[in-house]
């Protein structure tokens, strides 16, 4: 049985971090699947210790367990380490991606503080082999069975039980096709085959050389790349995600359906509309966000794929409501300069232009009458014309 705590026991600690560096939506984005979010606190277990954030105006704050207050300062490196924020200024980022990118520039300002997280490679390997067809939420239960059943039970904080994630040797070690099975119960579908065996491929290789995938870490992108995709259930998106995510390789670009439709949409590539995304396009698509970002082209096409989640569509549609109402009161403000310059503006000779406006409209009605007057007569005239002629006859 874990310990139970409440969050009002916890000791709250400042990260110093302002939002524009990270804001805590970069949770809900589609890169980890473990953190829940209720009462405005935000909550997961990393390395066996449970982690409790909470987002204010000026900084993100994390709660203390008392017992834990000895690991202070390791927690908050923990959490440094876990979002990556010694690794580069995020707002500078933005401010060089929107000197690059129009697209970009118009989305940054609603989605400040989009850090790509630095998580465990084995969960995140796992977590994306869940990710295939799937949606956030359907791969966040697939994820919380995992731990529920596999993982160890660390702490009930407020009710609700929060499991460390299962670890290579303990889901390695089952029974053969137990895991499977297992899986396959809980919903994973054609996944569990993909997870069991990666399970033992990841563990084959960690026997052989410790830390096998976390030394990805040190080896160049494409080599790290061509490792993951050697592994079931794993292309080119999953490897992606996982060097992007976790191998600190920045310049990884995950393509999925979001990214193709935002590339299809935004990027020139409607010529290519109705094609599936074949190997060439999922690497032409790649290629053009990294020449078009430059460093850290990675985080900055996750500031794409996050404003394009259905989980923030009504804060572009109330950013869009918010753009017609401004040229609205634009268009107000323009008819009313224009207004008031008529009235106030007058010609050389005295006369305002209102006067001069009376007087053209004056000469315009005179001018309609004579042109009415002459075709009444030249229609009166050719019914006389007619007339003659049909007596002559």
């Amino acid at each position: 049985m874990s310990k139970h705590v409440h969050s009002a026991k916890l000791i709250w600690r400042d990260l110093q971090v302002n939002p524009k560096e990270l804001h805590l939506d970069t949770l809900k984005c589609g890169q980890t699947f473990r953190w829940r979010h209720a009462n405005d606190l935000w909550s997961c277990v990393l390395n066996g210790k449970l982690y409790t954030l909470k987002q204010t105006s000026s900084t993100v704050l994390y709660g203390i367990l008392p017992e834990h207050e000895p690991e202070e300062q390791q927690m908050k490196s923990t959490l440094r380490d876990y979002f990556q924020l010694d690794q580069t200024s995020l707002e500078q980022c933005y401010q060089r991606w929107s000197r690059l990118d129009k697209n970009f520039k118009e989305k940054a300002p609603y989605f400040q503080g989009i850090r790509m997280l630095r998580q465990n490679p084995w969960e995140n390997l796992i977590s994306f082999i869940c990710s295939s067809n799937n949606n956030i939420a359907r791969i966040s239960k697939m994820v919380q069975n995992l731990c529920i059943h596999y993982g160890p039970e660390i702490v009930t904080l407020d009710g609700v039980t929060y499991y460390d994630f299962p670890s290579i040797e303990t889901l390695a070690k089952l029974k053969k096709g137990v895991l499977e099975e297992k899986l396959r119960q809980l919903g994973f579908g054609y996944r569990a085959k993909y997870i069991a065996q990666t399970t033992l491929q990841v563990y084959a290789k960690e026997q052989e050389q410790k830390d096998w995938l976390m030394s990805l870490r040190h080896a160049s992108y494409s080599d790290a790349k061509q490792a993951l995709v050697s592994l079931s259930g794993v292309g080119s998106k999953v490897a992606d995600c996982v060097c992007l995510m976790s191998l600190d390789h920045p310049e990884a670009i995950p393509v999925d359906t979001h990214v193709w439709q935002i590339a299809l949409r935004d990027y020139g590539f409607g010529n290519k509309k109705g094609k599936t995304l074949t190997t060439r396009l999922y690497d032409e698509v790649g290629d053009h966000f990294r020449q078009l970002f430059g460093d850290y082209s990675g985080w900055a096409h996750s500031v794409l794929f996050t404003a394009d989640l259905r989980a923030f569509e009504d804060r572009l549609r109330d950013v869009k409501k918010e753009d017609n109402d401004n040229k609205d009161v634009s268009i107000g403000q323009e008819e009313s300069t224009t207004m008031a310059t008529t009235m106030a503006t007058t010609t050389m000779d005295g006369t305002h232009h209102n006067d001069k406006k009376k007087v053209m409209i004056k000469k315009g009605k005179t001018n309609n009458k004579k042109r009415l007057l002459q075709t009444e007569t030249s229609s009166e005239e050719m019914v006389v014309r007619r007339s003659a002629r049909f007596k002559k006859s």
